[in-house]
This record gives structure tokens, sequence and C-alpha cells, in this order.
């Protein structure tokens, strides 16, 4: 791969650990700030983490096996 593409995937592991971490942020918000009350909004939101982490564990996954090969 060459540097051009690994700096795309770089940029993409950056990307997807920023969501993950906005998203990690807002269930942190609701548990801390919203429940009880909002506790209809939990199962959506803890989903939609855990999605947003497996895209960024996989994006780096992607970028350590092409750093390896490089």
């Amino acid at each position: 791969m060459n540097d051009d593409n690994q700096d795309l995937l770089r940029r993409a592991v950056l990307k997807a650990k920023r969501i993950a971490g906005e998203k990690a942020m807002e269930l942190h918000d609701l548990v801390e700030d919203r429940l009880p009350a909002a506790y209809e909004d939990l199962p959506a939101l803890a989903e939609e983490t855990y999605a947003a982490c497996r895209s960024w564990a996989e994006a780096e996954a992607a970028l350590a096996a092409v750093s390896r090969e490089a």
C-alpha cells in the first residue's frame, strides 16, 4: 500500500475514534443527566456507541495490518 493510501487509512482511524468518543460522551451524558427518566433511549444509544467503537477497532486493525506489511 502506498503512503497516500496509508495516510487515508490513518485519517479514517482518527475519524472513527472521534465518532466513537462522541457517542461515548452522549452515552455518559444520558447516564449522568437523564436516567432514569430517559431509560427508553438507552438501548439505541448503547447500540450506536457499540457500533462506533467496533468501526474504530476495525479501522485500527486494518491500519495495523497495513503497517506490518510495510
